[in-house]
């Protein structure tokens, strides 16, 4: 199985850039892992919200197959602890899903074409946090996931 995290917009800070990298690179010892930035919209003063979130459904959906599986990290998704998230990885191994592609759509959310596609949704917390810092978030719990799977100690419980 092959691991993309699709994102709208590029890393700015530092911090975060860094602390990605990090674990990006430990991934790459469990999976194929990719991150595909997809460039932000311009000119989006002249764009109403709806029409925003439709252009970069249009950019999300040409990057995805038919046999892709698209999981949306959004805030009415699925919540898992740590280990559910590591068995929920497994089944889908185990299931021999080819390509999972994880979305962290830009600052309005998803256009309801990305919904009628995607095969789920996760939501990391109640809690607002940026999308920049959510893609930081999100590769340390994969990151995490697949230490949990392999029985490695960086999780505890």
């Amino acid at each position: 199985m092959k691991i993309t995290l699709l994102v709208v917009g590029k890393t700015e800070d530092k911090y975060l850039l860094e602390g990605i990298e990090k674990y990006i690179s430990r991934l790459k010892h469990y999976i194929g892992f990719n991150l595909l930035v997809i460039s932000e919209i311009k000119n989006t003063k002249n764009l109403s919200e709806a029409q925003q979130k439709n252009k970069e459904a249009e950019l999300i959906l040409k990057l995805v197959s038919n046999p892709d599986q698209l999981i949306l990290l959004d805030e009415k998704g699925k919540k898992y602890t740590s280990v559910q998230f590591s068995n929920y990885l497994n089944k889908q191994m185990v299931g021999s899903v080819q390509h999972l592609i994880f979305v962290i759509g830009g600052p309005y959310g998803f256009d309801e074409q990305v919904y009628k596609r995607a095969n789920g949704s996760i939501s990391l917390s109640d809690m607002t946090f940026s999308h920049q810092m959510v893609r930081l978030f999100f590769v340390e719990q994969l990151y995490r996931a697949f230490s949990i799977l392999k029985g490695e100690p960086y999780h505890h419980e």
